[in-house]
């Protein structure tokens, strides 16, 4: 193209208009047209030898994410999956060979953290001491747009209830709290709930008589997130992201019934695969589970 010449000037065009033309970095032309350019080398492993070779390691890697049913886990987990498997090795050294062969998943880069607003903490030390819930919707192919409603523990990450209904009403959203009463607590009654904790937001099913009335009558105390503050729900928030990722956003749902069970069939596959890096990289279930018998 640079040595084609303009009908209209007699002059051959210009490096500057085809890197527009062609959507092009004109830094990454000069780069190709200089002489004498050699691509850098991927860096090797620094330090003695050690008893596995990357070669090894890359195998276990793909192996892992071969075998993992999640999509788009980072090092630490891959890292932790190897140890389970037997072969230990150290984070950083996962993170350069994953890095080098192109098996790192892209992320969007966001705001920095550490806002002194939200300096605290929200997580709990104990299970069922702070639940939180909230609220997406998903689209079917016959029924249209419907929701799913979640709660979840603070402590170990355990999705103690969920519901999907076609109307995101205060009923729907009293659901995932039932079921997580009768899961964590064995019965349904009158306070049988009480001391427990429960975050939500502002949304119009959280304040709405029904709801409110229902979760005091159970014993539990509502703490409501800050307005305009999701950090203050930030456990089911980061689930729902996991539950999009993960779920919503891979499959095309005819209808809610279809919808209904293969979200059941993540969750449960959630609880008891999932790794929680604050939790020593064990499952939600595992998690409990432990807290549980000590």
């Amino acid at each position: 193209m640079r040595r084609r010449v303009s009908p209209s000037t007699g002059r051959p065009y210009p490096l500057t208009m085809i890197c527009a033309v062609f959507r092009l970095p004109r830094s990454t032309m000069y780069r190709a047209l200089a002489p004498g350019v050699v691509a850098a080398a991927a860096p090797a492993k620094r330090g003695p030898k050690t008893a596995r070779s990357d070669a090894e390691i890359l195998e276990g890697i793909r192996a892992v994410l071969a075998a993992t049913p999640f999509h788009g886990e980072g090092y630490r987990k891959v890292r932790a999956r190897l140890a389970h498997r037997g072969l230990a090795v150290s984070g950083k050294r996962v993170l350069r060979v994953m890095r080098v062969h192109q098996l790192l998943a892209p992320r969007r880069l966001g705001p920095p953290n550490g806002d002194p607003a939200h300096s605290g903490t929200i997580t709990t030390t104990r299970p069922d001491e702070l639940w939180g819930t909230d609220a997406t919707r998903f689209y079917t192919e016959e029924d249209g747009w419907c929701w799913f409603f979640g709660a979840i523990d603070h402590c170990v990450d355990e999705l103690v209830g969920w519901h999907t209904a076609k109307v995101g009403d205060r009923w729907a959203a009293l659901e995932p709290l039932r079921q997580g009463v009768r899961h964590a607590f064995g019965r349904f009654a009158k306070d049988v709930a009480r001391g427990l904790r429960i975050r939500c937001d502002w949304g119009p099913q959280y304040i709405a008589d029904a709801w409110i009335n229902e979760v005091k009558w159970l014993g539990m105390t509502i703490t409501p997130s800050y307005v305009g503050e999701p950090q203050c729900n930030g456990v089911i928030e980061r689930f729902m992201r996991t539950l999009k990722e993960q779920c919503l956003y891979l499959h095309r749902f005819q209808t809610l019934a279809d919808a209904r069970r293969i979200i059941g069939e993540f969750i449960a596959q959630y609880n008891t695969e999932w790794l929680i890096e604050r939790l020593g990289h064990q499952t939600p279930a595992a998690a409990r589970a432990a807290l549980l018998a000590a």
